[in-house]
């Protein structure tokens, strides 16, 4: 099975799962990311995985996970939906990520100019997209700094509202796994919420969301 190069998997905590993360960003920004043998990776992990963190983000095609955190075939467990949402599906991707594969980390990362954020923000309704902006929703209204012009023309109000959403997704997730509370208070996983900025590829941990 592929092994991380710098720390054993099983052994690894939280804290440095997250720092393997920040690394793997920080390169991916300063363009030195990793030389690997990718068909290699193919054959180490055909029958088994062993991912070093869960990550919940938005499907958008601009924030590729493995691609802007330098990681490679067999590092993250990858969970995406539009708008980063913890729906069912989602939190049940996410236990299973943590309490059968060993993830140290969950990661749920929103991203600047997010789509859904925006449709969110403006009420947007068509088909199935309405039942998932509805799962947004809570984070706009929570937004009550922004006085006037609270729609998708405001990119102050869509970034507040993108940050609430990371926050309040957090928050419902861990309300709704009795797996993932348990895993949290074993400190045997870590959660914390991230935005991607589209624009220049860093990623921003966000204060105040770390939970070891």
């Amino acid at each position: 099975m592929y092994k991380h190069p710098l720390l054993n998997r099983d052994k690894m905590t939280p804290r440095e799962a997250l720092d393997i993360l920040i690394e793997g960003n920080q390169r991916f920004t300063s363009r030195l990311t990793a030389d690997r043998d990718l068909q290699n990776l193919v054959l180490l992990t055909k029958d088994k995985q062993h991912p070093f963190a869960s990550v919940l983000s938005c499907s958008d095609s601009r924030a590729p996970v493995e691609m802007l955190f330098d990681q490679a075939l067999g590092d993250i467990f990858s969970v995406r939906l539009a708008g980063n949402i913890a729906s069912n599906y989602a939190i049940a991707s996410l236990e299973f990520g943590t309490k059968y594969l060993k993830s140290k980390l969950i990661v749920v990362l929103g991203h600047s100019s997010c789509g859904a954020v925006k449709a969110a923000c403006d009420n947007f309704e068509d088909g199935h997209i309405s039942q998932l902006l509805e799962l947004i929703k809570p984070a706009v209204i929570q937004e009550s700094t922004v006085k006037q012009t609270r729609d998708s023309s405001n990119d102050d109000f869509v970034a507040r509202v993108c940050e609430l959403n990371i926050r309040h997704q957090m928050n419902e997730m861990v309300q709704a796994s009795e797996i993932i509370r348990e895993l949290l208070a074993n400190k045997a996983i870590g959660l914390v919420g991230a935005v991607y900025d589209v624009s220049t590829g860093h990623v921003e941990f966000l204060e105040n969301t770390v939970m070891f």
